[in-house]
C-alpha cells in the first residue's frame, strides 16, 4: 500500500491508502474524497476525477497519454500544466507521499 494525499476544495487534506497498481481514483472515491466523482468509471472520458499534482517525486508519474490530455483539454475544470486524471495514474511505490489538489466545479 502507498499513501497519497488529496486536498479538497475547502482545504481538507485526506491521506488515503492505495493498493499497488490500482488507479488513484478508486481509493479516493471509496474514501469519499469530495470532488472525485468518477462518472465514467476510469475510461478517461469525463474528467470528474481531475486533480492538480501538487507534490510528487521527479519521475514518479508516467506521461499522460493522448486520450487523457484530450479529456483534460476539452472536459476538465480549469486545466493547468499540472492537471491529471486520477483514473489514469496507477499507484506505484514512487508515488508514496504524493499530493493532489482536487479540481472543483464539475
Amino acid at each position: 500500500m502507498i499513501t497519497v494525499t488529496f486536498i479538497e476544495a475547502d482545504g481538507t487534506r485526506r491521506a488515503i491508502q492505495a493498493k499497488l497498481g490500482d488507479p488513484l481514483m478508486i481509493p479516493a472515491r471509496n474514501a469519499g474524497v469530495r470532488g472525485i466523482v468518477a462518472e465514467c468509471g476510469g475510461s478517461a472520458m469525463c474528467a470528474t476525477c481531475h486533480c492538480y499534482v501538487e507534490e510528487a517525486a521527479a519521475g514518479s508519474l508516467p506521461d499522460a497519454l493522448p486520450d487523457e490530455l484530450d479529456t483534460i483539454e476539452f472536459n476538465a475544470n480549469e486545466p493547468q500544466d499540472n492537471s491529471r486524471l486520477t483514473c489514469q495514474i496507477k499507484a506505484t511505490p514512487a508515488l508514496d507521499g504524493a499530493v493532489f489538489r482536487v479540481a472543483t466545479g464539475r
